[in-house]
């Protein structure tokens, strides 16, 4: 694999390179050598970041990690990777399409798809037009984190969300 390592608002030093280098480097056994990472690491306040961006043919496999420890965010953002190569894997090979940007083993290798999306619970309710500011009171009404609403104003099926700061986001259909 080839590491193309770069920091924002951080010196990465060579204890950082080689961290970088031997933890992401364990995904090399799921890519064929000339396979490029793009690693970039930043400091934010208190929080150690980094980004990790693997592009390959028609897909870009792509994870981010932060915490209070630059170490620390390296190891879980690798642990997020190898997850999400073993989850997508047939998603990612389909049609052979890709075979040619993963090693053989990875592409025989068949992982347990433990983590597919299951539905696993359905609500029906009535939904009655209401004004966003009053479906903004009802979700707070309710304790939720987002609502599902026909807007009065357009007739249309909307969702009110609560943001960081106490504020409220609306996501309307663009037709």
């Amino acid at each position: 694999m080839k590491f193309i390592i770069i920091g924002k608002n951080i010196d990465v030093t060579e204890g950082l390179k080689s961290a970088v280098q031997d933890k992401i480097g364990k995904l090399e056994k799921y890519f064929t050598p000339d396979t490029e990472v793009h690693a970039t690491l930043s400091v934010e306040k208190d929080k150690q970041k980094i980004e990790v961006t693997i592009p390959i043919k028609g897909n870009i496999i792509r994870a981010e990690q932060a915490s209070s420890d630059m170490y620390v965010s390296i190891d879980l953002v690798e642990e997020i990777i190898e997850r999400q190569l073993k989850k997508y894997k047939n998603k990612l090979i389909n049609k052979q399409q890709n075979k040619e940007s993963f090693q053989q083993a990875f592409v025989e290798n068949d992982y347990m798809e433990e983590d597919d999306v299951q539905i696993v619970r359905t609500k029906k309710f009535d939904i009655k037009p209401m004004y966003a500011e009053d479906a903004c009171v009802q979700m707070e009404l309710l304790g939720h984190g987002f609502f599902v609403f026909v807007n009065a104003e357009t007739d249309q099926v909307n969702v009110v969300y609560k943001r960081k700061g106490n504020t409220y986001g609306l996501i309307e259909p663009e037709i």
